[in-house]
């Protein structure tokens, strides 16, 4: 009779566990987001562009990479990690390809955050903000 009582304990209590189980998430995680339909070269935003102070460099990313100052890396809001993008300086037209691998800018009116390298090769840091479009590169 204990072993009937046992088995129905057991069953009752997976049934009951089984109930509370979580459901799959209907989006994606975070980073692992479908990369955009956007055709390489295609205009993808455009905005203000500044470039990590220099107390960022050595500190992880949300990508989980340590953020490298000399590096061709980039915040983004939206865009997955690893997403190329060509950065476009409205006023001069030069252009640097970085790789997304933070999540930024959290300045409002800004749309990506550029290492200081990639902002070298568009502009000098004294303009610290720029103006820039933002193209798909991948």
């Amino acid at each position: 009779m204990l072993k009937g009582s046992t088995r129905w304990i057991a069953i009752s209590l997976f049934a009951a566990l089984a109930g509370c189980a979580t459901p799959p998430p209907k989006e994606p995680p975070s980073g692992t987001e479908p990369r955009p339909t956007t055709e390489q070269g295609e205009a993808i935003g455009s905005g203000k562009a500044s470039f990590y102070a220099q107390q960022h460099h050595g500190k992880l990313t949300a990508s989980g990479e340590r953020f490298d100052q000399g590096a061709l890396t980039a915040a983004h809001r939206t865009l997955p990690f690893g997403t190329k993008v060509r950065v476009v300086n409205a006023r001069n037209g030069k252009s640097v390809v970085v790789r997304i691998n933070d999540r930024g800018p959290y300045v409002r009116g800004r749309v990506i955050d550029l290492s200081k390298a990639a902002f070298q090769r568009i502009a000098s840091t004294r303009a610290g903000v720029i103006r820039v479009r933002l193209e798909r590169a991948d």
